[in-house]
């Protein structure tokens, strides 16, 4: 197709999408298309023609060109967002379109927008509050910073359209929620658990939903939401549009979106479990007992402006963070055992850059969209494969560098073969296990040899108890 017949083409105006965007390349007189929701042939318009042609034709690089309103355009030049990512130019115009979207990309590439700009244009586009205790589009997060960082997303993208935006999460007071739900709202953005809890209190319904979004869908199962999510959905009404987003694409993962889409259009920017390109990745061989050590000798390069550090358990991180101050390195903690006032406040520490290392559990991982994070260290490796995905995708965010450093001790070998096998790469190595601090720990003293040697049942078991603890934690609960 050649940029005469692009022009061409531009001028229609009738709502219809590309059946395929791979007919594009077929000729103009062989593309088949469809309107949104039947079968029949129509006609493309400028929108869809772009969004097909983008990789092909390097002219089409603006907002304007995927069929946005010229309100939402204004508020993007004023926030300096010219180009579209990738995800964001293959999705909006199904998402216009009416289509049911299964989006796979990594984090860091722009989802939100991809899903937020265009929701926000189809309820524009149809004026009229929704009634009192309902919404019309309904956001479903894992997390409670995830939650309010789409509501701020959406707040800022249609400041200029008359729509309102609530988050629903736990940690916070429910009043303002059951309020702002009662006027009844535009946009719902919530965490499953406190979302059921306002469902079983009559505060809020969910048979007036017209688009539905399950944002970071490997996270929820991840995090045992199953349940509530097909709670959720058994309470929306069957003509819905539902957009599915997902880091990585696993059998389980695929199963659920067989469940809830409708014939989707698949959009995927990245084959799935790949890890973001521009973050350079390494492996350091460290006895258990030195991480502590090496970190905080890792920690004296300036370069590490900004770290965030992860840990499998909420103690793990805690402790990192207090052996971290009392080596003179200003450190902080969050996972889900902060109230939300408290993990904001670090949050927002961190964005400010008065807090130059973050220790934070897999529960908050998602949850913290920072552009300016420099490096990311797995201070102990993810149990999960998919995990160390999202891990690393919180460096190299809006174009920048990254490096990912990963502590790997005796225990952890398995953990490091999965995530090779996940990404499909062999990672660098060096061995740190005679180089860390102070070289090994020194021998026990007598009185310190007595106390270790209890039956080792009686450790096994209180570890087993510690493990326990912090899974439950992570499940799903009332406040979301």
């Amino acid at each position: 197709m050649n940029e005469a017949w692009f022009h061409k083409l531009s001028s229609c105006r009738t709502p219809f999408v590309f059946h395929s965007t791979a007919q594009a390349t077929r000729g103009v007189s062989r593309i088949k298309v469809f309107t949104s929701g039947t079968r029949r042939p129509g006609v493309v318009p400028a929108f869809a023609c772009r969004v097909a042609l983008t990789e092909r034709l390097p002219f089409l690089k603006s907002f304007a060109d995927l069929g946005l309103d010229r309100p939402i355009l204004d508020v993007l030049s004023a926030e300096k967002y010219d180009t579209p990512t990738p995800i964001q130019a293959q999705s909006i115009p199904h998402v216009l379109g009416g289509r049911d979207l299964l989006g796979i990309a990594q984090t860091g590439t722009g989802k939100t927008a991809a899903f937020a700009l265009p929701i926000l244009q189809r309820l524009a586009a149809r004026p009229g509050r929704a009634p009192r205790k309902c919404c019309r589009a309904l956001v479903l997060s894992p997390t409670r910073e995830l939650a309010n960082q789409i509501t701020q997303s959406f707040r800022t993208y249609g400041r200029k359209l008359n729509l309102s935006c609530t988050a629903v999460y736990g940690g916070v007071g429910a009043v303002p929620q059951i309020k702002a739900m009662g006027r009844g709202v535009d946009i719902l953005v919530a965490t499953p658990g406190r979302l059921l809890d306002h469902m079983s209190q009559g505060n809020i319904r969910l048979d007036h939903v017209e688009i539905f979004v399950l944002d970071e869908a490997d996270q929820m199962l991840d995090m045992g939401f199953i349940v509530p999510i097909r709670k959720v959905v058994a309470a929306l009404k069957a003509e819905r549009q539902t957009l599915f987003f997902s880091a990585t694409m696993p059998k389980d993962i695929r199963r659920l979106a067989g469940e809830l889409l409708d014939h989707p259009e698949q959009v995927s920017v990245a084959p799935e479990s790949t890890t973001v390109e521009r973050v350079q990745q390494r492996v350091m061989f460290v006895d258990a007992g030195q991480k502590t050590a090496l970190l905080s000798g890792l920690l004296a390069d300036k370069a590490m402006r900004r770290t965030l550090v992860f840990t499998r358990t909420k103690r793990g991180a805690d402790k990192v963070a207090r052996s971290l101050g009392q080596s003179g390195i200003h450190a902080e903690a969050i996972h889900g055992n902060k109230t939300q006032s408290q993990r904001q406040r670090v949050l927002d520490s961190f964005k400010a850059g008065r807090t130059r290392v973050l220790v934070a559990t897999d529960v908050a991982a998602r949850g913290i969209d920072v552009d300016a994070v420099t490096h990311v260290v797995n201070y102990e490796l993810p149990n999960v494969p998919e995990s160390y995905v999202h891990r690393i995708g919180r460096t190299a965010r809006a174009g920048a560098e990254g490096m990912a450093i990963s502590f790997c001790d005796s225990s952890e070998r398995a953990f490091l073969r999965g995530i090779e096998v996940l990404i499909r790469q062999r990672l660098a190595t060096e061995d740190r296990r005679d180089r860390a601090g102070a070289g090994r720990a020194p021998q026990a003293k007598p009185q310190q040899r007595a106390a270790q040697q209890q039956p080792r049942r009686q450790r096994n078991d209180r570890q087993d108890r510690n493990d326990r603890q912090d899974r439950n934690a992570a499940a799903p609960k009332g406040n979301g």
